[in-house]
């Protein structure tokens, strides 16, 4: 008589492939220089603000996320990566169902001239087909000559953005806090710096002068990047071009459009094809 037949998720293979660990903590320690964690997490999870012992690139397969870090917003899509330094504390949000990949890296492993700060990091198709492969590697103690290879090449090309179009500066100065809210609550406001002076109760001038020396940039350039951060997951989730642009406020299709393509070097419709997980 036959032995009986195993099931093959319980035969040694399976055994020695369990499912990788999704507990950050994991990824913390360790002999390789680099382990990439992948995770799955819903549309609207927050995950409270925190830190760790080792920079990390946040990395969105599919949904967008958004992070915060200090006193900015980061809207993270498919086409970038953020890059967190270690011990900076920041807290995430999901925007659509979204399937993270974050890469954890050892201090004395990460790239030359790495950014102090929160930095986008612009994502390639060879540095997305590395962030998936390497997220397959089991997290063992040490690895192969050809995964540490892998992990060598995937650190080698990461780029740093020069321009961080998908951040949303923020202000400590409570008039700015104010109108900031406001246009994130929402971005379509299309009320100029003067009415927003008056509503506030400080000069245009003075308005204008804190946006700079607060955030960075400009009254008008700091609505444009709320309206893109708004724009984004919709488009990532389907949603139509027009539909969007009018819920913004703008006149037509093509209006928005121009606006989206001079910060992200992208059309809305081209956007959303590459936002799309099965292309």
């Amino acid at each position: 008589m036959p032995p009986p037949r195993k099931d093959a998720a319980s035969g040694p293979r399976a055994a020695a492939n369990p499912p990788k660990s999704t507990n950050p903590l994991d990824y913390q320690h360790g002999a390789r220089p680099a382990a990439v964690m992948p995770k799955e997490f819903p549309d609207g999870v927050v995950v409270a603000a925190h830190r760790h012992e080792r920079a990390q690139l946040i990395y969105a397969v599919a949904g967008v996320v958004e992070v915060t870090a200090g006193q900015s917003l980061w809207l993270v899509p498919p086409q970038r990566a953020l890059w967190m330094p270690a011990g900076v504390q920041h807290g995430m949000r999901a925007r659509g169902m979204v399937s993270l990949r974050t890469l954890y890296i050892r201090p004395e492993a990460c790239p030359a001239a790495t950014p102090a700060l929160p930095q986008l990091v612009n994502v390639s198709p060879l540095l997305r087909e590395l962030m998936l492969r390497a997220a397959a590697l089991p997290l063992g103690p040490a690895g192969t000559a050809r995964e540490d290879r892998l992990l060598g090449v995937l650190l080698d090309e990461l780029a740093w953005s020069p321009e961080q179009p998908l951040c949303l500066p923020a202000s400590q100065d409570r008039r700015l806090a104010r109108i900031c809210g406001a246009l994130r609550e929402n971005p379509a406001d299309a009320r100029t710096l003067a009415e927003w002076a008056r509503e506030v109760g400080a000069s245009s001038r003075t308005l204008a002068r804190l946006f700079v020396a607060g955030t960075g940039i400009s009254f008008v350039h700091w609505r444009q990047q709320a309206r893109l951060l708004y724009a984004l997951p919709r488009l990532a989730a389907g949603e139509p071009v027009a539909t969007i642009a009018a819920d913004l406020g703008y006149d037509t299709a093509g209006a928005f459009a121009t606006m989206f393509r001079r910060y992200t070097g992208t059309t809305p419709s081209q956007y959303a094809r590459m936002s799309d997980p099965a292309q």
